[in-house]
């Protein structure tokens, strides 16, 4: 018997939640992430708590599940309905947080989902002095994807006047000065 979309999809969260084995989480986060590609999917994703289910995840220590949430999110933010609700939910600072991954596609999504996200409303958070701040560090970067990425923030999303007093915030502190051992 072949299952409907919305079946298909409950037993994946059903499998997520049911199982114990790491490997098998990351396999079905993945999958429910690469539906929230689909924007037929949005409305069952919703109604599935799949969208609680990525923010959750952004604070787990596993990297691979943090990957696959901030990519899930990343997909399904654009939707207008899903971006109300990741903004009404807080999702904004765990998303900040994912900033500092050392997991590159979690930066990547993170970046873009800040980008997606900002709203005349959200922007003052989207775009908070320590998010500029990484933004221009990013801009420096060797990885071109982070550092266009992070240009295109800088230049779309913040006023010369963030950028500016990110720049001059950065120029007085202690960035990249290793701290005493104990």
């Amino acid at each position: 018997m072949e299952l409907g979309r919305l079946e298909y999809l409950q037993a994946l969260v059903t499998e997520f939640q049911a199982t114990d084995s790491t490997e098998a989480k990351e396999q079905v986060l993945a999958n429910l992430a690469n539906f929230a590609y689909d924007p037929s999917n949005y409305e069952y994703l919703r109604q599935l708590q799949v969208l609680d289910l990525f923010l959750d995840m952004l604070t787990e220590d596993n990297e691979t599940l943090v990957e696959f949430a901030m990519g899930g999110l990343c997909n399904l933010c654009l939707d207008k309905t899903n971006k109300e609700y990741i903004l009404e939910a807080g999702g904004v600072e765990p998303i900040i947080n994912c900033l500092s991954s050392s997991n590159e596609e979690t930066v990547m999504s993170a970046v873009t989902a800040l980008m997606f996200l900002s709203t005349p409303r959200s922007r003052a958070q989207t775009t908070a002095l320590p998010v500029v701040e990484c933004m221009l560090r990013f801009s420096l970067s060797a990885n071109t994807r982070l550092s266009n990425l992070a240009s295109i923030f800088l230049q779309d999303y913040c006023s010369p006047l963030q950028v500016e007093e990110a720049r001059n915030l950065s120029r007085h502190t202690a960035v990249g000065i290793p701290l005493p051992k104990d």
